[in-house]
């Protein structure tokens, strides 16, 4: 039988030539999944595109009209990078800055997409084609409406080149993380396990260094590194799995626990009796608990696991860990797992039946949340607080599943 090469992978001739029909279907829901996501943003209850509109808008209005830039002449909550598509969707005026800050998101998801399809037109790459237009449909308007949305179309092209391309897969996800921090998760992991590890080590300081040359060049000083300081001063974010104690203190009418806004940070928090102890033990037992999975994935590696039960387990356990252990919790975080899934849908197919669905589920419940029914969570309503808590829950369990497939890959080799 003839053969083509497409990608990594050797292909019968008839199957990518008859691949070529559900790739076309899978534009089509593309287009279709994002207009839904579009509308939605303008239309949901619970103002989705207020951090865009707002925020957003407001940093960019402020650089152009020689207020503050910020990063540059204050502190930012974000890594410097970040302000480059904010400042972008500003060309059209501020009137349609959230319109142009839209289309920025889903052109840079439709390369992503066009990579995922292009990369192999076999049944696991459709598979997780489609798999990622039913996760950006269940996860609803937060998966376009917050800067995170740019580092999920970056990770998933990076992942498609983290095996084969290691240099400019680390390139891409060092930029990605000068824009939101989490993609170092996926450096480090790929620092563990690929044979290349000093070499990745070495761009992504080296790419860490140009980017922070850069932003010392235009005058930011310490404030390049002021998103460092602006994270771990943070309080604890309702939506954060620690956050249930409180909140469900609240939930029951336990006096002593409260929700309130922080206006400096521009996001709901929980204080009670305690808080202030665990504010100041998540950073570093953040910390302790990503050394601890690079630990077990270093281990795995010494006893000679494969690239590919290793990996994708690996990245996806740091990532979980980096939304689970942490003070900090956001809806839009769920978006970081797309890509993680995305690549075990790749390389192990079926064996990753399981996290795809669950993900699904956490996307669903994330989505009833935020933005439809999160006036209800800001009152401590015991339905919502329940809803929320399952969702963290499966979160866990996902995290249970990937350690436990990252401690077979070793014991398998």
């Amino acid at each position: 039988m003839a053969t083509s090469k497409v990608g990594d992978l050797s292909v019968p001739e008839s199957v990518a030539r008859h691949a070529a029909a559900p790739r076309a279907l899978l534009w089509v829901g593309f287009a279709l999944v994002h207009l839904v996501l579009v509308a939605l943003c303008f239309l949901a209850p619970g103002w989705p595109l207020g951090d865009v509109e707002k925020v957003y808008a407001d940093w960019a209005t402020g650089a152009v009209v020689g207020h503050t830039i910020v990063g540059i002449d204050t502190g930012f909550v974000y890594p410097i990078l970040a302000f480059v598509p904010i400042l972008a969707s500003l060309t059209f005026g501020r009137a349609l800055f959230a319109a142009t800050w839209l289309g920025i998101v889903v052109l840079l998801n439709g390369v992503a997409f066009a990579f995922l399809l292009g990369r192999g037109r076999n049944r696991r790459a459709l598979l997780a084609a489609g798999w990622w237009l039913a996760f950006l449909l269940l996860l609803g308007p937060i998966a376009l409406a917050r800067i995170d949305a740019v580092t999920a179309a970056m990770a998933v092209v990076a992942v498609l080149w983290v095996r084969t391309r290691p240099i400019a897969a680390t390139v891409l996800l060092t930029a990605a993380t000068w824009v939101k921090i989490w993609p170092v998760a996926m450096i480090a992991a790929l620092f563990v396990v690929a044979r290349a590890r000093w070499r990745v080590l070495a761009v992504f300081l080296g790419t860490s260094a140009a980017i922070v040359a850069a932003a010392l060049g235009l005058g930011s000083g310490a404030h390049v590194f002021s998103f460092v300081s602006q994270q771990t001063d943070r309080g604890i974010q309702i939506e954060s799995p620690v956050a249930g104690i409180w909140l469900w203190q609240a939930a029951l009418g336990i006096p002593g626990s409260f929700i309130y806004y922080d206006h400096q940070i521009l996001t709901y928090q929980i204080i009670g009796t305690g808080t202030g102890i665990v504010i100041v033990l998540m950073t570093p037992l953040l910390v302790l608990a990503v050394a601890a999975i690079l630990l077990l994935g270093w281990l795995a590696r010494r006893r000679g696991a494969d690239w590919d039960r290793l990996y994708p387990p690996l990245v996806l356990a740091l990532v979980l860990t980096l939304i689970l252990v942490n003070k900090v919790g956001s809806p839009q975080f769920v978006g970081w797992l797309a890509a993680p899934v995305i690549l075990g849908l790749l390389v192990r197919g079926r064996a990753w039946r399981l996290p795809a669905v669950l993900l699904l589920v956490i996307a669903a419940l994330t989505q009833l949340v935020y933005p439809y029914l999160y006036g209800w969570l800001l009152d401590a309503a015991p339905f919502m607080v329940l809803v929320l808590s399952v969702r963290n829950l499966l979160e866990f369990v996902l995290l249970g599943w990937a350690l436990r497939q990252l401690w077979r890959s070793g014991s398998r080799a």
